[in-house]
């Protein structure tokens, strides 16, 4: 099967690129960039040194359709739109990698992305990319809109527990991130000098992903709740750590039985409690270039909270591996292709 990737050059385009060159059913044959057009993909994303020849193109992707199955956006908030209607009228399926169709109101996007959207009767075709929780839509899905990467760590954590008699209807999500998250475009922020030794709040209020949460939470438990997120930028690259406080009354032999019955069978969820570990709960450091998701819990008995730990590798289970996994259901290939390496450790 043939792939393209529209914004291939960036961080998110060079995961797509490097995992699936191990993928045993698809060839990446188009990458697009307008900024590196004809140089070597290698160049750019040097790990991929000696596993292709592939070169950028600066052609439309409009002008490669007739060779191409999928198309993976892996392009800024607000772009995919214009690429969405015209890709759909040629037939080929889509990947979106954007926030653009995550969302299931359109009326949230003027109050979180700050615009209106243009095509409000495209956004019920989309499935949302988060396989352990619409496996079933994806099987029969045309496109799909991947979950943003803070998103998918809260969601993973909190909702196994979301369905508990919750002493208010408010979550707040802590979110601890590496500075892949913000992407490969530089500014001052993200300067090495600025960055190093830091933990800055970037964002404390009103990101841009707590609608997402609160729609997948109530999608998986039909509850109403309010997500309260503030997310911090810390001295790491890759990985999120995302520690949400629940408020409910439950003890450590309950919660473990929620999550494992919430997540029975999933491959790519690991439930974190080795007590004699050094880490004895989810850490961003032994998930780093895996697609798995890694939960635990702490349980507050004074305030009757449940501390929940959900920790990810941003570029992969918080985009091109949930990316991938999903396209795998949607074409019924084998679910884990082009995702099964182990994490790195020590990185």
């Amino acid at each position: 099967m043939k792939a393209g990737i529209v914004g291939a050059s960036g961080y998110v385009g060079g995961e797509l690129l490097r995992l699936l060159a191990n993928h045993g059913d698809v060839e990446v044959t188009v990458a697009t960039s307008n900024k590196h057009k004809d140089e070597k993909v290698a160049r750019i994303h040097p790990d991929l040194y000696g596993l292709t020849d592939l070169k950028f193109t600066g052609r439309s992707i409009f002008d490669l359709l007739d060779d191409l199955d999928v198309v993976f956006l892996a392009v800024p908030h607000g772009t995919s739109i214009n690429y969405v209607p015209q890709l759909m009228e040629s037939g080929v399926r889509i990947v979106d990698m954007s926030a653009d169709f995550r969302l299931r109101d359109p009326d949230k996007y003027p109050v979180w992305y700050g615009f209106e959207h243009p095509y409000p009767d495209l956004i019920k075709k989309f499935v949302y990319g988060m396989p352990e929780l619409h496996r079933e839509e994806l099987k029969n899905a045309r496109y799909i809109a991947v979950p943003g990467c803070i998103a998918s760590s809260s969601i993973y954590s909190i909702a196994p527990f979301a369905s508990l008699d919750l002493d208010n209807n408010v979550i707040t999500v802590d979110a601890k991130v590496g500075s892949s998250g913000s992407g490969a475009e530089l500014d001052e922020s993200k300067v090495f000098s600025e960055r190093y030794n830091s933990v800055r709040a970037y964002k404390p209020a009103g990101h841009r992903h707590t609608p997402e949460i609160e729609q997948e939470i109530k999608y998986a438990t039909g509850r109403d709740v309010k997500i309260a997120l503030s997310a911090h930028s810390v001295n790491m690259v890759r990985g999120i750590l995302t520690t949400s406080s629940i408020f409910a009354k439950t003890d450590e032999i309950h919660g473990w039985g929620l999550l494992r019955e919430f997540y029975s069978g999933e491959k790519f969820v690991r439930l974190i409690m080795d007590k004699k570990s050094n880490f004895k709960y989810p850490d961003p450091k032994i998930v780093v270039g895996s697609n798995f998701v890694d939960l635990g819990f702490a349980i507050d008995r004074y305030i009757n909270r449940i501390v929940s730990f959900g920790a990810i590798d941003n570029m992969i289970k918080g985009a091109s591996g949930n990316a991938i996994q999903s396209m795998n259901i949607m074409y019924g290939f084998n679910e884990s292709e082009g995702l099964t390496a182990p994490s790195l450790f020590p990185v």
